[in-house]
């Protein structure tokens, strides 16, 4: 029994029919009963961490997310994180939060991790970063990859959130399991291939409002092209390290 995290999915749901979502769930049976397993969200919006626990409540289990430590260090959320037991990631030293996630596997959980490391602003598959192949080769679980739709309407980046009732329908699919083989840069392509085609079949079922700043170039929305987000991403990185030198400059001065 985990008190804390069954009163959190008591008022994520309390949530979620406040704000009148509609959940269509896809390959839930995919999610095993027992045993550890890497689950590979796709990352379109700031909520979708809500959104991806849903299918692993069919068999009653609960993710363990892979979260930067910033949300840990914070007063109000760190306490609830910590009792949820997810993992913190600290970018600057990654190897403690691996070797934790590594841990977790081996003994039976479920981690929950984010391959394309930042949300995509293009809601595209972006390239897949490979710890979540790593992982899976080293603690010797399947990867399962999930994949949303939907969740960028609700909050996303460079976007005003939209939490009232907003009756915003969200699509998921859970793929089969994929076995842990080696080496990892080909498991990860495996990966990437396999959610574009879970993207896509959710995408086909989904009415699309051309134009609209949440549908993907491709399928006529506004949205920027991958290329365009990814060159949108680079330069971020750049400004966001500039900042960082300048500050330290300065501390120095």
């Amino acid at each position: 029994m985990e008190p804390v995290y069954r009163t959190i999915i008591g008022l994520a749901r309390t949530v979620f029919f406040l704000e009148g979502l509609k959940f269509t769930v896809t390959g839930d049976e995919n999610i095993p009963a027992r045993g550890g397993a890497v689950l590979a969200v796709n990352h379109t919006g700031y909520m979708d961490f809500t959104y991806a626990g849903l299918p692993v409540r069919t068999p009653k289990r609960y993710i363990r997310f892979m979260a930067k430590h910033e949300v840990f260090d914070n007063k109000v959320s760190g306490p609830i994180m910590r009792a949820l037991k997810h993992i913190p990631v600290d970018r600057t030293a990654g190897s403690d939060s691996y070797k934790s996630a590594v841990e977790y596997l081996r003994s039976g959980e479920l981690v929950g991790v984010y391959p394309e490391a930042t949300i995509s602003r293009s809601f595209e598959i972006k390239d897949l970063k490979s710890g979540a192949a790593r992982m899976a080769i080293e603690a010797d679980v399947p990867i399962i990859p999930i994949v949303i739709w939907g969740a960028q309407r609700v909050w996303t980046k460079g976007h005003p959130k939209r939490l009232g009732r907003t009756n915003t329908p969200i699509s998921i699919a859970v793929g089969e399991p994929i076995p842990p083989s080696e080496p990892a840069a080909e498991l990860t392509a495996e990966l990437k291939v396999t959610m574009q085609k879970l993207l896509a079949g959710l995408q086909e079922s989904y009415v699309h409002e051309p134009g609209a700043y949440w549908v993907p170039a491709r399928l006529g929305g506004g949205a920027p092209t991958l290329e365009e987000a990814n060159a949108l991403d680079a330069a971020e990185t750049e400004e966001r390290a500039a900042r960082k030198r300048a500050g330290q400059d300065d501390s120095g001065a």
